[in-house]
């Protein structure tokens, strides 16, 4: 929101039940037009021109995905597009991996294209699909660099438990990447579909 507001001059409001990430933007917006709220999603009654959701949809639980469509469709105006961020997977499930579960992203689940398809039916139109999965492994890899760099400095803080689990959840997340089991997805939804078509920014 931030490269938002100070490039383009939007008005931004970011909304999360997580009190840290709301203290920490309010802490860092300076004079910005940018609002942080401790808020559920469910709990916003209001149109906006864009919504953007980022690495928030697996988080919703797989009963939810109908649900948090319809929201963002009764909050985004006519004209306005819904960007998508989410990490995918090419299988439909309904529960995450037991370890995942218990020390990383509790009640987590990665959506499938199908059950992100049949959870914007009606609502939307897909403009556009972009698959950024391959590069997510770099990504992964180079936290998992850093983490090791970093290590000397955090390790009166924490023991080597808590090194050898980032060091599984890392390494093993970059695996599901490089063999493509899992994606990064980033979808542009309109209401009515872009009459002139939508042009891709990122060819």
């Amino acid at each position: 929101m931030r490269y938002a507001a100070e490039k383009y001059g939007v008005n931004c409001v970011g909304v999360s039940v997580s009190k840290e990430q709301v203290k920490r933007g309010n802490e860092t917006k300076g004079d910005l037009p940018i609002e942080f709220r401790l808020q559920d999603y469910r709990d916003i009654h209001e149109k906006f021109d864009h919504i953007v959701s980022i690495g928030m949809f697996e988080h919703v639980g797989y009963k939810n995905y109908r649900t948090y469509m319809k929201i963002v469709e009764k909050n985004l105006k006519d004209n306005g597009l819904f960007l998508l961020h989410t990490i995918g997977t090419n299988v439909s499930a309904k529960i995450t991996d037991p370890w995942i579960h218990k020390y990383i992203f509790p009640n987590s689940v990665l959506p499938s294209a199908v059950q992100i398809s049949k959870a914007v039916e009606k609502l939307f139109v897909i403009e556009d699909w972009h698959n950024f999965g391959i590069q997510y492994d770099r990504t992964l890899m180079t936290w998992y660099d850093n983490f090791k760099k970093a290590w000397p400095r955090l390790k009166d803080k924490y023991d080597e438990r808590f090194y050898k689990m980032w060091e599984f959840y890392l390494l093993s997340s970059a695996a599901t990447f490089r063999t493509r089991q899992s994606q990064v997805w980033q979808i542009v939804l309109s209401k009515h579909g872009k009459h002139n078509g939508y042009k891709r920014i990122c060819q």
